[in-house]
């Protein structure tokens, strides 16, 4: 499934510049019994698979010190999950391989208050920083997406990245399982290219209601292409608004 899914996204991705992520272990469960993943080393094994095969930068989440030394001498970037984007020493492992580092914003997180963590980075010798923007705790088992955090946290000089699936996500929503409205993800795919995202995460899948976590949010790799493409409409008026203004 991996490398028919990256053979995919290569095809609807042609001309556009793409990083293909997954993750060998998911440590950030509802429930102990959830699904994780193969294992490091069989996870790593694939993503350099898709790595070679495709010519495709690839990029897994590390969660502890120890992966972050292993994950880092294969993957081209390596991503924090937003529940541990305060974690210093895991922040600091992952600046210190030299890879780029994503460190997604917390759902607890003020945008302005990530700026801490891009000077951990920093003050690491490392600066290769993404930062991403994947909703904020509004009540419980929910989350909001406020558009200005992408401009508050660009400030910082930093590419942003906006995350469509996990934005939909209802944490912990189904009980032993988080839920979601994967319906979402394509509007507020579009509202972050407006508003200047460099980059757009998205999980992907080509059985939904039958992947192994997210399947509430995942978006049907049969419709990519038509995401990926009403992004670029978005972004080519993003892009010359004075143009679009005078046609409309």
């Amino acid at each position: 499934m991996v490398m028919e899914t990256a053979a995919a996204i290569a095809e609807v991705m042609q001309g556009r510049p793409w990083v293909f992520k997954s993750c060998y272990d998911k440590a950030n469960r509802s429930s102990g019994k959830s699904f994780r993943g193969p294992g490091m080393d069989q996870g790593l094994q694939w993503l350099a698979d898709v790595q070679s095969r495709f010519q495709v930068p690839v990029t897994t989440d590390v969660h502890t010190v120890e992966e972050a030394a292993v994950a880092g001498r294969v993957v081209d970037c390596l991503q924090i999950p937003a529940f541990l984007c305060r974690q210093t020493d895991l922040v600091l492992a992952a600046a210190q391989t030299g890879a780029a580092v994503n460190v997604k914003k917390g759902q607890f997180m003020a945008p302005w208050d990530m700026g801490n963590v891009v000077e951990k980075i920093r003050n690491a010798g490392n600066s290769r920083i993404i930062l991403t923007e994947r909703g904020t705790s509004f009540g419980y088992n929910n989350l909001v997406v406020d558009f200005r955090s992408i401009p508050e946290m660009q400030k910082f000089g930093v590419p942003v990245c906006f995350d469509a699936t996990h934005s939909c996500q209802s944490p912990c929503g189904l009980g032993s399982c988080s839920g979601g409205n994967r319906e979402y993800s394509k509007p507020l795919a579009l509202a972050a290219v407006a508003m200047g995202a460099d980059i757009i995460f998205l999980e992907t899948h080509p059985n939904p209601p039958q992947a192994k976590c997210d399947a509430d949010v995942q978006w049907p790799l049969q419709k990519l292409r038509e995401l990926v493409e009403g992004c670029d409409i978005v972004k080519a008026c993003h892009s010359f608004p004075a143009k679009f203004c005078e046609v409309h």
